[in-house]
């Protein structure tokens, strides 16, 4: 049961405990308490909002104009799995780059059904170098590495392939093309194998297939250059009057263009809370004010998510890498800042940084920090790591690391917005009245616009599959005896 006030007083009263001053709780009911602002825990820094070069887009429409590129199909596969039989979903064979744009089903379909399944143990080498390519291989799961002769012996590494990767697509569209590394199983992989006979019979009976790979081959042998850009014909070092060569620089015919995207919510506040109890804090503009915050992470969450526009779903999969062993080590970013110019930032879940920062202690290595917009930051080859928890972390607790390059002077990525919207609180952001209903509740759209552009392939890459949990930073469990 209870006890009231007036049962305490008398008792204390009885027991010759009377208070001899006014308590503090009944002094509480005539003084103005000192109050914080409303507070919020999803508040982050949202460096990626802070050091996007952004760029003002009138129309809506951000137009992207390049240099002509016959490189396409430059994709991943997908597989499906029944039990333990693992199939390549036929749809994603046009991803290979000389089945692009073939939309037969029927022939893609023959074809996923050709590939054969193989398992191959870690260190188990899969294909050796300079030898006749024999087979097409798709990665269903697991890593592979791909590696090179050394100058002084040895092998060097030429690269990691996982998941939805493949090789030996040359031998599609010629018959003389040979395997230019060993390819050997880094973990445990499974390999859907596609014997290059058993393609070439598929092509004599499909005349479809016969025609889409002649045009492949025929637009492959146009000029172009390393990066698969439509070449621009130059001469240097010539002495006399040589005949000079002629050239003009064609362009996409099609550029991709970004719609800038908005993020939206109706902030609803009764009258009545507004005209009674905003003293001393205005009610209204602390409910708009978290109502922004909350939008603004939205944004960055967006910038980096979206599969239309999103960081992580643009990064061209030329310049997508996996880590070596895993665990994000010196050697994974110095690989990845080593893929383009002028790498301005590296974004990275707090925990991959604090994973990158136990492999450093493990070598012995102490990265510099630097300072950026006035706070301290860590750094590693004089690029600044800034945190994003946006960056999602898998299940088998791996995310990624997004190197760019930014600015649009540098061809790098930038942000897009448009400015001078009505009823603007905040750049690109506009609150606008809508009206007051039948309950006396005033209702406000709240409006965030942006996007963000990707000018070139190489400003922006992705270290993918990084174990923020690596097994060889727990402890090793004990394994009981018999019987305890």
């Amino acid at each position: 049961m209870s006890v009231t006030q007036s049962e305490k007083f008398s008792d204390n009263t009885l027991n010759g405990n009377a208070p001899s001053s006014l308590s503090t709780a009944a002094a509480r009911n005539l003084a103005t308490t000192t109050k914080s602002a409303p507070q919020m825990q999803e508040i982050t820094s949202r460096w990626l909002l802070r050091v996007l070069p952004w760029v003002e887009v009138t129309g809506g429409t951000y137009r992207v104009n390049r240099r002509l590129s016959y490189a396409v199909g430059d994709g991943r596969l997908t597989f499906t799995n029944t039990g333990a039989q693992v199939r390549v979903v036929p749809a994603e064979l046009a991803e290979l780059p000389p089945l692009r744009g073939f939309e037969d089903e029927d022939v893609l379909s023959s074809l996923a059904d050709r590939f054969e399944q193989r398992e191959y143990a870690p260190g188990e080498a899969i294909v050796q170098a300079d030898t006749a390519i024999d087979r097409i291989l798709a990665i269903a799961h697991g890593k592979v590495t791909r590696l090179g002769a050394g100058e002084y012996g040895g092998h060097s590494v030429l690269g990691v392939l996982a998941d939805g990767d493949y090789l030996g697509d040359a031998a599609i569209v010629s018959r003389e093309a040979r395997w230019d590394a060993t390819v050997q199983a880094a973990t445990a992989c499974i390999v859907l194998e596609l014997p290059v006979a058993a393609l070439r019979n598929l092509i004599d009976r499909a005349p479809a297939l016969r025609a889409h790979l002649d045009a492949f081959v025929a637009a492959a042998g146009k000029p172009q250059n390393k990066l698969g850009e439509a070449a621009i014909e130059t001469v240097a070092g010539h002495s006399g009057e040589p005949p000079l060569p002629t050239t003009f620089v064609d362009y996409e015919l099609s550029p991709r263009e970004y719609e800038l995207s908005v993020a939206q919510t109706v902030l609803r506040v009764h009258t009545r809370v507004a005209d009674l109890y905003s003293q001393p804090m205005n009610q209204l503009e602390q409910q708009l004010r978290l109502t922004v915050e909350a939008l603004r992470e939205r944004q960055e969450h967006e910038l980096v998510n979206n599969r239309e526009f999103g960081l992580l779903h643009n990064a061209d999969l030329r310049q997508r890498i996996h880590t070596r062993s895993g665990p994000p080590t010196p050697d994974d970013l110095d690989e990845l800042l080593s893929r383009r110019r002028s790498t301005r930032f590296i974004l990275a879940h707090p925990r991959a940084i604090a994973a990158f920062g136990r492999e450093c202690n493990r070598r012995g290595l102490y990265p510099t920090s630097t300072e950026l917009t006035g706070h301290t930051v860590p750094a590693w080859r004089g690029v600044p790591i800034l945190p994003c928890n946006k960056i999602p972390i898998s299940g088998t607790r791996t995310t990624s690391m997004i190197a760019m390059r930014t600015g649009a002077e540098d061809q790098g990525v930038i942000g897009l917005h448009q400015t001078g919207l009505p009823e603007e609180y905040e750049p690109s952001l506009s609150v606008r009245f809508m009206s007051i209903d039948e309950k006396a509740v005033m209702n406000y759209l709240v409006s965030v616009y942006f996007s963000v552009a990707v000018l070139v392939p190489d400003a922006l890459g992705v270290l993918e599959g990084v174990e923020v949990g690596h097994y060889g930073d727990l402890p090793q469990v004990p394994t009981p005896r018999a019987g305890s």
